[in-house]
């Protein structure tokens, strides 16, 4: 039984973890996770903020920041800024880290 198939959009580093991200922004409500594409093999987040001038950007690192506890600054947009799909490189979390705290959120 695969049905935690989340963890194909987290790959470990090692100083951190890579997190293949859909975003929807612009959204009623803030919702880190908001579930998994297994098709794109992405974990899905819904964002208030419009994707101007960086805001949805800003939201969602600060939002995962506050999720792992880590600093803002531990988080970059590796790739798909300018993208609904975006790959994000969070230094200091474990692989396990990021699955439990996932996992948790997405079983729910």
């Amino acid at each position: 039984m695969t049905h935690m198939s989340f963890e194909e959009a987290i790959k470990a580093l090692d100083s951190g973890i890579i997190i293949d991200i859909e975003v929807t922004p612009g959204s009623r409500s803030l919702s880190i996770p908001s579930g998994y594409n297994e098709w794109r093999k992405r974990i899905e987040v819904k964002l208030t903020k419009n994707a101007q001038k960086g805001k949805a950007n800003e939201q969602l690192i600060e939002s995962l920041a506050k999720l792992f506890g880590i600093s803002s600054s531990d988080i970059q947009i590796n790739s798909g800024a300018t993208s609904s799909k975006k790959s994000l490189l969070v230094k200091g979390v474990s692989y396990q880290r990021a699955v439990s705290v996932f996992g948790a959120l997405l079983k729910g």
